[in-house]
């Protein structure tokens, strides 16, 4: 359970260890407890790449102007 967050800060992890993105007011050689969670950014770059693994190429140059054709059959514009 999730206590309430006394402090914050930005960090990038380099594969290795987490990276202040500035100065901290931190006790060196002090435990401290981490919690991870990506910034609003990192979600939309997820989303975007959960997308494009999914598309693929149908071969329709005319896709975007023509969908009503394609989804519905109507008659192209």
């Amino acid at each position: 359970m999730r206590k309430n967050i006394i402090n914050s800060i930005y960090a990038s992890y380099d594969g290795h260890v987490f990276v202040p993105e500035g100065d901290v007011d931190l006790t060196p050689n002090q435990r401290y407890l981490i919690y991870i969670e990506p910034t609003q950014k990192e979600k939309k770059k997820k989303i975007l790449q959960k997308i494009s693994d999914r598309a693929m190429d149908l071969g329709i140059s005319d896709l975007a102007k023509q969908h009503d054709h394609y989804l519905y059959g109507t008659e192209k514009q």
